[in-house]
């Protein structure tokens, strides 16, 4: 007996979508908690200016690492406030957003080619370069590279002028306050 052009009567592909949808939203929520709150990314009292070349390499480096997905966002803010003149180039903006959440932000499992596990950095670097490559191809070249360099200078000015010292005290707090619990 064959069951060719039935229509299944189970609800198995709601409660499949179900599943998803809620996978995907505790995988945003926690790409979202490695953000920091912007209270602590934007104190004024942790702002100085560097002692010398070296003082502010190392507080790029701490202040890039720690406030990874804080400078993320606003990269991709000014990116997107750029793009409010390009429609083109807005449409393929939402169209790669919605290949980054399904590629990089809700996977559950790690991307395998040819039977090589592809790292989260090497996703990350590839849609990078796609999205650079992608939104640049639109003809808002001009657009995205000014936008690319404000969003770095802005970045790199945070970075350098935030002082680290303080950094550090809030993890070890929230992990002092996660083994207590």
């Amino acid at each position: 007996m064959t069951n060719y052009g039935t229509i299944p009567t189970s609800s198995s592909t709601t409660s499949t979508n179900l599943e998803f949808v809620s996978r995907a939203k505790r995988r945003i929520e926690e790409h979202l908690t490695t953000r920091r709150p912007w209270n602590i990314m934007f104190n004024l009292h942790s702002v100085s200016l560097p002692h010398g070349f070296s003082d502010a390499v190392s507080r790029i480096r701490t202040n890039l690492s720690f406030f990874q997905m804080n400078y993320a966002i606003i990269v991709l803010l000014v990116i997107f406030l750029s793009l409010l003149w390009n429609p083109i180039s807005m449409i393929v903006f939402v169209v790669l957003i919605a290949a980054w959440l399904f590629l990089y932000f809700l996977r559950d499992q790690p991307i395998v080619i040819f039977g090589r596990t592809i790292t989260d950095q090497v996703v990350l670097v590839v849609m990078a370069v796609v999205t650079v490559g992608l939104l640049l191809l639109t003809g808002a070249i001009a657009n995205i590279l000014v936008a690319l360099l404000i969003g770095a200078v802005v970045v790199l000015v945070h970075a350098a002028l935030r002082r680290t010292d303080d950094l550090f005290l809030d993890e070890e707090a929230a992990a002092l306050t996660s083994t207590a619990s």
